[in-house]
């Protein structure tokens, strides 16, 4: 049975060609095995392939099929859960070490894409939007915060009206503009880092869901599939929402919620520069976001549906194209070419989850939203660890996580009722 599709996104669509992976057959050795060929999965395995390492790679279906390939790609600085409620789950000096680590993170990924010569049309900037007074003064206390206490001066203040110069919708009334933040092709990045990976002496094998991990002799790992098996010395689980059961403990910590993407026809030249001057990738305030930004071929690309429930009942792409047309109404007329959703990870405290199953099992998970840049990065702090420099790694281990409440059976109804007041709250 081959591996699953993409699904059909614009992604998908302009993706560079990039070879099939074999599936894996039979029995191979190796001292790391990554689940999972995201962003996170690649990172890792390449940054231990650097340090000499034999690395797997088990993906079940193809590279960059999950989030890593299909997201709003906005790179941005820090995590969803944002610096204050870090500082009150681990103090201030581990959360300016995390933010400290999410900043390398944006320069890791630009100085991959530069060395390995990944074609992911990235662009330099994003806008930060207020929909509403209140956020006006968010924006401006935020402001203070990055430059004074965390020393981040690549960021500044737009008032409305130059925002209006540079996205032409009456929607907003203030933004900060990130010159270090950026977005890019998702898809062709993931396949660019498992190509680099690849380069470096990774096995990559698609179509090979890990069914299951155990104890093996000599304290290494075993990892099997339908028709073969891993045997390592450690074992990196990047799989997020896609593991599929393969470790309860993880799934209990993040929830799958389905977001959705919407790609214009080609819009030309001016009236895509006429949207968005400056290019950057754009998101509001709002707890339920709309985010958009201009494609290299001159497209808009806006996501904006969240659904919590699990179910598929609702027109996302025409809910979508609703959102769309209340930022930029002037696109009335354009078609909608491409539509498609995913599932995002995320945890209840919306910060991220890595830490360890055992001294030789690590996991990566609940990036919340907010992963293109921290999934690098995260991926090459388990590759440290795993060569014995933890430090970095454990300050985001000691970052504490609750299992969602209602347990695997309600938890989905509870949090759909908790997702009331927030979008309550973005109506106000």
């Amino acid at each position: 049975m081959p591996p699953a599709a993409y699904v059909p996104s614009y992604y998908a669509a302009t993706a560079r060609p990039a070879p099939t992976a074999p599936s894996l057959e039979g029995p191979v050795d190796a001292d790391v095995c990554v689940i999972g060929a995201g962003i996170a999965g690649c990172s890792a395995a390449l940054h231990l392939a650097e340090r000499g390492m034999r690395v797997v790679i088990l993906e079940q279906n193809r590279v960059g099929w999950g989030a890593s390939g299909r997201s709003g790609a906005q790179a941005l600085p820090g995590v969803s859960c944002g610096q204050a409620k870090l500082e009150r789950l681990i103090g201030a000096p581990g959360a300016r070490a995390v933010f400290d680590v999410s900043l390398e993170g944006l320069a890791l990924m630009r100085a991959l894409i530069r060395r390995f010569a990944i074609d992911c049309d990235f662009v330099d900037g994003s806008l930060l939007t207020a929909v509403k007074a209140r956020h006006v003064s968010e924006l401006q206390a935020e402001l203070e915060e990055l430059r004074g206490r965390y020393d981040y001066q690549s960021v500044r203040f737009v008032a409305r009206e130059e925002l209006r110069t540079l996205v032409a919708s009456d929607r907003y009334l203030a933004a900060l503009y990130d010159s270090n933040a950026g977005h890019l092709h998702p898809l062709n990045y993931t396949l660019g880092l498992a190509a680099a990976a690849s380069s470096l002496g990774v096995q990559i094998f698609e179509d090979s869901r890990a069914l299951s991990f155990g104890e093996a002799a000599g304290g290494r790992v075993r990892i099997t599939t339908a028709r073969g098996e891993v045997r390592a010395r450690q074992l990196v689980l990047c799989g997020n929402v896609y593991l599929d059961g393969l470790a309860p403990a993880l799934a209990r910590k993040i929830m799958d919620v389905a977001t959705y993407i919407v790609a214009t026809e080609p819009l030309g030249s001016a009236r895509a520069r006429a949207l968005i001057a400056n290019n950057a990738a754009v998101s509001d305030m709002n707890w339920v976001l709309d985010y958009f930004r201009r494609s290299a071929d001159d497209r808009l690309l806006f996501g904006g549906r969240v659904n919590y429930s699990g179910l598929s009942s609702f027109d996302a792409p025409s809910a979508t194209r609703v959102r769309m047309l209340r930022v930029f109404p002037q696109l009335k007329d354009v078609r909608i070419e491409y539509a498609w959703g995913g599932e995002v990870d995320i945890t209840l405290n919306r910060a991220p989850h890595f830490g360890r199953l055992a001294p030789n099992v690590y996991f990566l998970q609940g990036f919340s939203g907010h992963g293109i840049a921290l999934t690098g990065i995260a991926g090459k702090l388990v590759a440290e660890a795993i060569a014995g420099t933890a430090e970095r790694f454990d300050v985001f281990a000691r970052i504490p996580h609750a299992e969602f409440p209602g347990g695997m059976a309600l938890r989905r109804p509870t949090l759909v009722l908790a997702m009331l007041y927030y979008r309550i709250r973005d109506l106000l």
